[in-house]
Order: structure tokens, then C-alpha cells, then sequence
């Protein structure tokens, strides 16, 4: 594959930067196939295992997130310096070795240390990733192109679910695990064959600059930009919901009585064509906002917060088998990865060109240890207690809270763009 060099705004995309975005979004695809696994296998290894769903929240959150977001500023830190199609080689082939290893796993314990390094690895691809995207197209279609990107996470998750409804009843849970491993040691080989474009804003005459000056980038840009850190807050709210749906499989299963190969099918159908659609149409949206109002990416970002909200509240109230249940869940998938392309265009937007990596590597730090790692703890522990319906419901109130920082974030841009 090409280079793809950089482009700017009045320049149209080329096909080399359009096939590096599907490369890409085709191991991000892998990445959630892989991140994904420990819920869509839910059910089975609180069987097989005598798991709790605190357990499987706390595997399927913190457990990964919170090795992966702090290793994950580091990578952030070094996709600045080095070249990134290397580091992120590297990450694919240890995330992929522990996934593997993960299917050997007896005990909560032996699923929770493999967890840990896949973590570790996934962290070098999103900051890399995002930041050849951003030297590859232009400020116009970023949006786009990061919706586009974050398509994998509803078609990792859906291939995650199919793929355990029709291996794990046949063959068993740990087989899944197994066939993974194997895939992603074959994609961290193909991936040394890509090219990664050449920076924006900067030359090789440039000298490099330290860890501490780039860290000095973001800590400035973060006093500068209020709005940066209201997004960063109304980002972690919503991730909080989103996460909160790792246990949707288990919820449907335990409360609304469907078979584990009937549940996780159509979850990872709905997951797949809902997911998909609503990256398209999420990030299309927002790039429309941005092109008609100067804090457009924001205000978008407060819509679909409330169209979040409400179709969650619907889908974990209604009974299973009616229209509206599935309509709910269909419109509930569709935001749930929906905003993270819109979310990351405007992190990009109030971010210092020379430090782009690193603050959406700080960006991951915050959502993830803010919402992804406690929503499905949080709501795992209110399902021990409760029931999943309580905790499911507890994390659409938290959703709603997002329109709030998003809406000041709006009103205090004022259109001043870091470079």
C-alpha cells in the first residue's frame, strides 16, 4: 500500500488515503472482536466458570481499561515521536497472543492477568490510528473519516456475538479465543506492508520533541480550552452508557429469557447493521453542524445524547418480542458507538497539531477510566443486587447528564482552532 500523503482542506481525498482508512478500521474491527469477547461469552463463563456479573463488568471494564488507558498516554507519547505502523504491528501481535492465551483460563484470575496485556496491546492502535487519519484527510471530512473508523467498534462487537452464537455452541467458549489469536498474529504480519502518511505541520528537519514538551501541549491546551474539558466530560458520561450495554447479552439472556445462540445472533446482527448505520449517519451529522454552526460538532454531540437516552430507556423497559422492543434496540445500537466518531473530530478540533496524538490519547485516558471501566462494573454490581434491568436503567440516567457539558461546551467555543 501507497503512502497516503497528506491532504488539506481544499484538496480532495485520494484513494490511498481512503484505503489506509479501511485498513485501519479493519483492525480496529479486530480490536473489538478481541475487547468484546469476555461479555459476548457472558453467560456462558458465569456457567462454566461460577462468575458474577460484578466479575464479568469488572473484566469487560476496568480490568481492560485501566492498563489499557494509562500504557495507552505512553503509545499516545511515542506515535508523536515514532513511526506508528511499527508500534502499532507490535500491540496487534501481543493483544493477539494474550487472546489466546485467555482461552486456557480456569478461573476469574487466570481470564483477568491475559486481559491485562490485551490491553496493553490495543493501546498502541486508536492514538496512532487517529493520528494518521488526521495527516491523511482533510479537516472537512475528519469526521467522517473517524465515524467511519469507529464502524469497527459495532462490527467488532457484532462479529464478536455471531461468532460466539455459532463457534461456542459447537466447539466450545475457548475456541473462540483460539481462532482470534491465530487472526490477529496474521494481521500484525500484513500490517508491516502499509506505508503511514507523512505528518501535517510537520518536516524531518523539525528536531523531535521530549515526552515533557508534549505533555506541556496538552496540560496548556487544556487551560486554554474549557471546552476541551466539557466534552472530555460529556464524552465519559455517555461511554458510561455505552459500556453499561456490554451486558445487554446477559440481560437478555437471564431477564428476558432467550436462548444464549438466539440472543447473541441477533445482537450481533442489530450490532452490525444499526452500529454501522449510525456511524455513517452520526458522523455525517455532525460534519453537516460543523459546516452551518461554529460549535456544530458540540451541538450534535448534545443531540445525540438525548436520542441515546431515550431509545435505552425504552429498550430496558419494554418486553421482548414486540416491535417496539426491537425498534428500541435497534435505535439504542445505533448511538451507542454512534457518537465516538463526532466525539473525536472535535477532541482533534481544540487539539495542538504538534501534540495531536498525545491529547487524544489523554482523551481515551479520561472516557475510559471515567465511563467505560465503572458502567459496566457499576451496573454489574446493581444487577447482583437489583437485577440487570436496575443497573441497565441507572445507566440511561447517567446518559442524559452528557447534554449538559456538551451544551456549555457549545456556548463557549468560540471557533479559535489549535494548529
Amino acid at each position: 500500500m501507497s503512502d497516503p500523503s497528506a491532504t488539506t482542506d481544499n484538496e480532495r481525498v485520494s484513494s490511498r488515503a481512503w484505503l489506509l482508512l479501511l485498513f485501519l478500521t479493519a483492525l480496529n474491527v479486530l480490536n473489538f472482536v478481541d475487547r468484546t469477547l469476555i461479555s459476548s461469552l457472558g453467560p456462558l463463563l458465569i456457567k462454566d466458570l461460577g462468575l458474577s456479573r460484578a466479575q464479568i463488568g469488572l473484566l469487560a471494564g476496568y480490568g481492560f481499561v485501566f492498563f489499557y488507558t494509562l500504557v495507552g498516554l505512553f503509545f499516545g507519547l511515542a506515535a508523536d515521536r515514532w513511526r506508528r505502523i511499527p508500534l502499532v504491528s507490535l500491540g496487534v501481535a501481543l493483544w493477539s497472543a494474550m487472546t489466546a492465551l485467555s482461552g486456557l483460563a480456569r478461573s476469574f484470575l487466570q481470564l483477568a492477568l491475559p486481559r491485562i496485556f490485551v490491553g496493553v496491546g490495543e493501546a498502541t492502535l486508536t492514538p496512532s490510528a487517529l493520528s494518521m487519519l488526521g495527516d491523511a484527510f482533510p479537516r472537512r471530512r475528519l469526521a467522517t473519516a473517524s465515524g467511519i473508523y469507529y464502524a469497527g467498534i459495532p462490527i467488532g462487537t457484532a462479529l464478536s456475538l455471531i461468532a460466539s452464537s455459532w463457534i461456542a455452541p459447537r466447539w466450545g467458549w475457548r475456541t473462540c479465543f483460539y481462532t482470534l489469536g491465530i487472526l490477529g498474529v496474521v494481521a500484525a504480519a500484513l500490517l508491516l506492508l502499509v506505508r503511514e502518511p507523512a505528518r501535517r505541520g510537520s518536516s524531518a528537519s523539525e528536531p523531535a520533541r521530549t515526552l515533557l514538551e508534549l505533555v506541556a501541549d496538552v496540560a496548556c491546551v487544556l487551560r486554554a480550552r474549557s471546552e476541551l474539558l466539557l466534552v472530555l466530560l460529556g464524552g465519559s458520561l455517555l461511554c458510561y452508557g455505552s459500556a453499561s450495554g456490554l451486558l445487554t447479552l446477559t440481560w437478555l439472556v437471564e431477564d428476558r429469557k432467550l436462548p444464549f445462540a438466539v440472543a447473541a445472533f441477533r445482537a450481533g446482527v442489530i450490532a452490525v447493521v444499526a452500529g454501522f448505520l449510525g456511524n455513517l449517519v452520526c458522523g455525517w451529522f455532525a460534519d453537516w453542524c460543523a459546516r452551518r454552526w461554529t460549535s456544530g460538532r458540540m451541538g450534535s454531540l448534545a443531540v445525540f445524547s438525548v436520542a441515546f437516552a431515550g431509545s435505552a430507556a425504552l429498550f430496558y423497559s419494554l418486553p421482548a418480542g414486540t416491535v417496539p422492543f426491537y425498534v428500541s434496540w435497534f435505535a439504542t445500537a445505533a448511538c451507542s458507538s454512534g457518537f465516538f466518531g463526532p466525539f473525536f473530530a472535535a477532541v482533534q478540533e481544540l487539539s495542538p497539531a504538534q501534540a495531536r496524538s498525545t491529547t487524544l490519547a489523554f482523551a481515551l485516558l479520561s472516557i475510559n477510566l471515567l465511563g467505560v471501566g465503572p458502567g459496566p462494573l457499576i451496573t454489574g454490581r446493581i444487577g447482583d443486587l437489583r437485577g440487570l434491568t436496575s443497573g441497565l436503567l441507572v445507566s440511561v440516567a447517567v446518559i442524559i447528564l452528557a447534554v449538559v457539558p456538551f451544551v456549555l461546551a457549545a456556548r463557549r467555543f468560540r471557533g479559535e482552532r489549535t494548529s
